[in-house]
C-alpha cells in the first residue's frame, strides 16, 4: 500500500494560493519552495485548454501534476480530462513522467518465471509477505504466453521478508520456489546465505520510488501499483508489448 499523497497536496495547494493577480512562475516557485521544502518544481509549462498551467513537482514520493491558471489564483489537483476523445491527460502525462525504461531493468536480479511462449513480458517489485503480492501471483497463474521477471523487494514493514527472499533466491529452482511460496505457502528449504541480489533491487526500487508492491513494469514504460485482475493485465499487456514495446 502506497503512502498518501494528500499531505503533500494540500502543502502545493497552499503554495499556488497566491493572492496576487500578477502571481507568475517566479512567484509559484517562491511560494512552493517555501512551504513545501521536500518539494521541488520541475517545470511550469501551458498544458491543454488555453491558459491553464501544467506544474511538475518533485515530491518524496515522485513526480506530481497540479495545474493553475494564468494569474495563480486557481488549482486543480486531479485528472484533466478531454471529453471529445474521452482521453485522461493527466494519467498520460503521469504515465511519461514516471516511465521505466524496459532497457535500464537488471533483469539478471529477478526470478524468470516463463508461461506459454513467454512472448509478451512483465517486470514486478514484490514482497513474499505482502497479501496483495499473493493475490496478484494468482492472476499471473490464470496467464499465458507471458515472461514475468519478479525482482524480490522486501518491504521494511514485514520483517521476515528479506529472510524468504533469499532463501528463494538461494533455491536450486528460484522460478519453482517462488510460486510454491507465493500460491503455496511453503517456504523454501536452506540456509538463503548465497549470492543475492536483494540488497540492489532495494537500491534500484529506492531509485524508481517504489513505496509498495506489487509494483509492475510494462516494456513500453508504464507503471502500473499495486494488483489487478488477470482481465485488466491482460489488456495492458497486450497493448504495452505491441512491437516490442517501443
Amino acid at each position: 500500500m502506497k503512502r498518501p499523497l494528500a499531505t503533500l497536496a494540500l502543502t502545493v495547494l497552499a503554495a499556488l494560493s497566491i493572492p496576487s493577480a500578477q502571481a507568475g512562475e517566479a512567484e509559484i516557485r517562491q511560494a512552493v519552495q517555501k512551504l513545501a521544502p521536500d518539494a521541488k518544481i520541475t517545470s511550469i509549462a501551458r498544458s491543454g485548454p488555453q491558459g491553464l498551467l501544467e506544474v511538475v513537482v518533485d515530491g518524496p514520493q515522485g513526480p506530481m501534476l497540479v495545474y493553475a491558471d494564468d494569474k495563480g489564483e486557481y488549482l486543480l489537483i486531479g485528472d484533466l480530462l478531454e471529453v471529445k476523445t474521452k482521453r485522461n491527460l493527466t494519467r498520460e502525462r503521469m504515465d511519461k513522467l514516471t516511465e521505466v525504461k524496459w532497457d535500464s531493468l537488471p533483469l539478471e536480479n529477478a526470478i524468470k518465471v516463463v508461461r506459454g511462449d513467454g512472448k509478451r513480458k512483465l517486470a514486478v517489485f514484490s514482497d513474499p509477505d505482502c497479501p496483495y503480492c499473493r493475490k496478484a501471483e494468482q492472476e499471473f497463474a490464470k496467464m499465458d504466453n507471458i515472461t514475468i521477471y519478479t525482482f524480490p523487494y522486501p518491504l521494511p514493514m514485514h520483517a521476515d521478508a528479506a529472510r524468504k527472499s533469499k532463501l528463494v533466491w538461494c533455491s536450486k529452482d528460484r522460478s519453482k520456489a517462488w510460486l510454491d511460496l507465493m500460491l503455496k505457502g511453503k517456504l523454501p528449504e536452506g540456509k538463503g546465505d548465497c549470492a543475492n541480489p536483494v540488497d540492489e533491487n532495494l537500491a534500484l526500487g529506492n531509485k524508481l520510488r517504489i513505496d509498495g508492491t506489487p509494483a509492475m513494469i510494462f516494456p513500453n514504460g508504464k507503471r502500473v501499483p499495486g494488483y489487478m485482475d488477470a482481465g485488466r493485465l491482460d489488456g495492458l499487456l497486450t497493448e504495452a508489448n505491441k512491437n516490442g514495446g517501443k
